[in-house]
């Protein structure tokens, strides 16, 4: 525990530069927004900004291998997103849905070893855009996947950049190398099995909670559970979860006091960004503080509820749902951890 403690307040050692990636990643995010402003759409811009998560993959990587790696995970986010915007009307086949995309998201995650942020953001993408198609018309929910993919292709650009300077060419592994297929051996297995656990049951919870909401638990829970196999790793990740969404959800309502123009909240999705980048290899209690705002400001906006001062309420509830779940989960005796035991002795 009192490491635990102290783990709060900690700033671990990076093991490489981080500001490449954190200009690449708040330049992706705030760029479209700031365009769609300037076009009268900022609308449109919140939802093409999600196309940057892609950017959130792979960006330790040289540019020449991210330009291998980064349009799949770019088309499973539009897919996901074209699921959420198919099946948004309806909550019941909306939380369905749901527990689909993060087990089929986690097949592929491990399936490839894809590495951090691994589930998360298939889920998050799939439940934001079902939500806007929840408070819109099929045409407007359209208009934004297409605006999604155009901010995709925008992000692919940025992630690519390096590439357009005339620099040595440098060995480039081939994808399968990049993204290699998994043993599947016995901790690839075991959290596989927990996401399967945490996504049902995460679903099923959001039905009794709220349908709408569900997708915030179930993106919780796989971001908690698919850090490590190590139970004490897992709970001291949803300690940080919990302390830094608290904290960033007061960070947001503090925010929400200012009116803000859509240029602005270009401004201030880029620096939360860049701030993300910068310290979430090192706290990840501190970098929540700075994601929580942050994605509450981007879904709020982007399905015509930014301000609102319920939702930082309810993202609290839902992530302390999503990472007691993720925790319990850790207790349950699976087949994959029968087979480590039996490996061991």
């Amino acid at each position: 525990m009192r490491e635990l403690w102290a783990s709060l307040f900690r700033l671990d050692p990076l093991t490489a530069p981080a500001w490449p990636r954190a200009i690449r990643a708040a330049v992706a995010l705030g760029l479209p927004v700031a365009i769609a402003a300037l076009l009268g759409v900022p609308h449109l811009g919140y939802t093409a900004a999600v196309g940057s998560f892609a950017a959130l993959y792979s960006g330790t990587l040289p540019a020449r291998e991210r330009a291998k790696a980064v349009p799949f995970i770019a088309v499973g986010l539009v897919i996901a997103a074209a699921l959420g915007v198919a099946v948004g009307w309806s909550r019941p086949l909306t939380v369905l849905v749901l527990a689909l995309v993060a087990i089929v998201a986690a097949v592929l995650v491990y399936g490839f070893s894809v590495g951090p942020p691994g589930v998360m953001f298939f889920v998050l993408v799939y439940g934001m855009f079902a939500h806007v198609r929840a408070l819109s018309s099929e045409q407007a929910a359209i208009q934004s996947l297409l605006a999604l993919v155009l901010g995709t292709l925008l992000t692919y650009v940025i992630a690519i950049a390096p590439l357009f300077e005339k620099r040595p060419d440098a060995p480039t592994r081939p994808l399968r190398e990049i993204l290699p297929r998994s043993r599947w051996d016995d901790a690839a297995r075991l959290l596989l099995e927990r996401t399967i656990i945490v996504a049902v049951v995460g679903s099923v919870a959001g039905l009794f909670i709220d349908p709408v909401r569900a997708y915030w638990i179930v993106a919780a829970g796989v971001t908690v559970v698919g850090i490590s196999v190590v139970r004490t790793a897992t709970v001291g990740r949803g300690v940080h979860r919990m302390v830094g969404t608290v904290v960033g959800a007061g960070v947001y309502l503090v925010l929400v006091l200012f009116p803000w123009e859509p240029l602005g909240i270009a401004v201030l999705l880029a620096v939360l960004q860049f701030g993300i980048e910068l310290v979430i290899a090192r706290n990840y209690a501190l970098a929540l503080i700075l994601i929580t705002p942050l994605v509450l400001v981007l879904t709020g906006a982007a399905a015509g509820q930014f301000g609102s001062v319920e939702i930082a309420g309810e993202r609290i509830v839902d992530t302390i749902v999503g990472s007691v779940l993720a925790v319990a989960v850790t207790f349950v005796p699976l087949p994959a951890l029968r087979g480590r035991r039996g490996a061991r002795g």
